[in-house]
């Protein structure tokens, strides 16, 4: 069975963070989605708003570094619950359990990309900055042997 699920979207808000009893970091936030493609009478994409929960390092690291507006990539797991309101009313909802959220954009206002942070978070959430490409490049000598 696969249950994996990536979305690319905007921050409807900032996330909220809270935490269980035991002190285990939980972070909830939505994403605005667009769909890839546009209705037959040539209107506006349509936008999906997509409840997401983070658990843990994942919860700080978007409660720390998002905001509302925010362009995000999630990929985690399509999670269904069933639940009961107030008025005890049967409901279901639908939520992405996410494993991993990365930036979707660069820095707002020209600001420099961040040199701070441990190795952990650059490494595991994808901030950190990508390495310089050198130009030096040169022509591989053609002897015209293949070495297979």
């Amino acid at each position: 069975m696969l249950n994996h699920i990536v979305l690319m979207g905007r921050l409807t808000r900032d996330p909220e963070l809270r935490r269980t009893q035991s002190g285990v970091a939980v972070a909830s936030f939505s994403l605005a989605v667009d769909r890839d493609f546009q209705s037959r009478d040539g209107g506006e994409k349509q936008t999906d708003f997509i409840d997401i929960v983070a658990w843990r390092n994942t919860a700080e690291f978007v409660s720390k570094y998002f905001t509302k507006g925010r362009m995000a990539v999630v990929s985690g797991r399509l999670q269904i619950r069933d639940w009961t309101d107030r008025e005890g009313g049967k409901r279901r909802s639908a939520e992405v359990v996410a494993d991993n959220v990365y930036f979707g954009d660069s820095k707002r206002d020209g600001a420099a990309p961040s040199q701070g942070g441990s190795s952990y978070e650059r490494q595991s959430y994808g901030n950190y900055d990508a390495p310089a490409i050198s130009a030096d490049f040169s022509e591989a000598e053609d002897d015209g042997e293949l070495p297979f």
